[in-house]
């Protein structure tokens, strides 16, 4: 029978109303498709452990596949709708009942005249009865199958979120890695500024006692900023080695661990890799998760709008019962006690003060905005791949401009250092070398995460790791 079918209504994205480019304004790339192990990419075999070990255990994914289970039990309960609903009956009832002037009328009075009071005769009676009942709503108009349609594309929409829901739990592992392996290395860069710092205060201090310069004034305040120097070093350090504990934790509440902030990183960040392929615009409309669940829960509105029409019309059911209907135990079973019925029933409905006209209206105001959001959902997914491509050349050429300076300003520092060696220089110029040579490698340390970041917003840009 049709009400037996759960079948998931068409793809409406075509009625999203958004204009589709046809290539991505910052990219005249590829068109070989979506990038399926985006993971991969940054070859890291502790990174790849990691995030399967998040997909395992983390409490956010299991709420959302919790939910998608849910979606995909309320299609089965809404096909059920179309189906014969059969129940059986079992059961035993004894009755007594008083019949009065039965058999024999009144009793006899004081001459036998027919006054006296009238007969009371009890009647006992014991019943068995077994019994199967079916009730069968067709489905002429659709009703019931809009209504299943509807439930078949929520759990689609469901699916899709859980999807995008691994995907954006993979990518959260990965920059919490990055970025716990980017606090570690701003450890070292600052052990590193406050060894520099402490050599300098200590020559300082040698020259101090050994009057090697003539102005010891000058040189004590020069000393007093040395010192000023390795105390800042030191509050830097500390500052470093929070964030790395921050850091930590949060990867650890990720992988559904206990947020000791133990959990540890690679020594270095890796190498951005090569830029994965980014097809077309069109594409992005079949391969995105919360594309495709915004696109389902649209769907699934205008399923239900359909099924408040359909509610305006008659619905027929089909009733039926089989059973026996005996006053010993022992018949219960046999077929010459049996009974049964079958009928047809027709209900249409006359008046309901607006109710069912008001639920349609509720319904198509509930497709609008899943329309608009479906429209929102597009417009901003293509706006995330063109800022994540603008943002890819930008990060590259900060980059390279970084690593620039800090070649440059290491120079400095050395010759700074080999001159004040010399007696030449002056310690003001080593402490000003020493600190730019420090920042630009702090800040090319940030900048590599932040590229690794951008790269991670590109992959989920472009769909993640979900498959057509």
């Amino acid at each position: 029978m049709p009400g037996c079918r759960a079948y998931s209504p068409r793809s409406r994205m075509g009625e999203a109303g958004v204009e589709v480019p046809g290539s991505w304004g910052d990219s005249a790339e590829g068109r070989a498709g979506v990038d399926l192990e985006w993971i991969r990419r940054f070859k890291s075999a502790e990174l790849d452990g990691l995030v399967r070990e998040a997909l395992e255990h983390n409490p956010d994914l299991k709420v959302a596949a919790a939910r998608r289970d849910q979606a995909a039990s309320l299609v089965k309960a809404a096909a059920a709708q179309g189906l014969p609903q059969i129940e059986g009956t079992a059961g035993g009832t004894k009755t007594s009942r008083n019949f009065i002037g039965f058999p024999f009328g009144r009793t006899g009075g004081d001459g036998g005249g027919g006054g006296g009071e009238p007969t009371v005769t009890p009647f006992e009676v014991t019943t068995y009865t077994t019994g199967l009942n079916l009730q069968w709503e067709i489905d002429l108009w659709g009703r019931i199958r809009a209504g299943t349609a509807a439930a078949v594309a929520a759990a689609e929409a469901a699916g899709a979120e859980s999807r995008a829901a691994r995907a954006s739990l993979a990518a959260g592992v990965a920059r919490a890695w990055f970025a716990m392996t980017e606090a570690a290395e701003q450890v070292g860069v600052a052990e590193l500024a406050l060894k520099a710092t402490d050599d300098t205060q200590l020559a300082l201090e040698e020259r101090f006692r050994s009057g090697q310069a003539g102005d010891q004034g000058s040189l004590g305040a020069q000393l007093r900023l040395a010192r000023s120097d390795v105390a800042a070093a030191k509050a830097a350090l500390e500052q470093r080695r929070e964030a790395l504990a921050k850091t930590s934790r949060a990867l650890e509440l990720l992988l559904g661990r206990y947020p000791k902030g133990k959990a540890k990183g690679e020594v270095k960040l890796p190498d951005v890799p090569g830029r994965p392929p980014t097809g077309l615009p069109s594409e992005l409309l079949q391969r995105r998760p919360d594309i495709l669940a915004a696109e389902r829960r649209f769907a699934a509105q205008g399923m239900r709008q359909r099924e408040a029409k359909r509610a305006v019309f008659p619905r027929l059911a089909l009733t039926g019962s089989n059973g026996t209907n005996t006053d010993a135990l022992k018949n219960l079973l046999a077929s010459d006690y049996g009974v049964w019925s079958l009928g047809a029933g027709v209900t249409q409905t006359i008046f309901t003060g607006g109710q069912v006209l008001a639920e349609i209206r509720r319904r198509g105001a509930e497709q609008n905005e899943a329309q608009a959001a479906l429209q929102k959902t597009v417009l901003q997914a293509f706006g995330e791949v063109e800022e994540a491509l603008q943002l890819e050349g930008i990060l590259g050429r900060r980059e390279e401009a970084l690593a620039e300076s800090l070649r440059l300003a290491a120079e400095a520092d050395t010759e700074a250092r080999a001159n004040y060696r010399q007696g030449i220089g002056d310690i003001l110029t080593v402490l000003a070398t020493q600190n730019r040579a420090l920042q630009a490698k702090a800040q090319l340390v940030l900048v590599r995460r932040l590229r690794l970041d951008n790269r991670i917003a590109l992959h989920l840009a472009l769909g993640g790791d979900f498959r057509v």
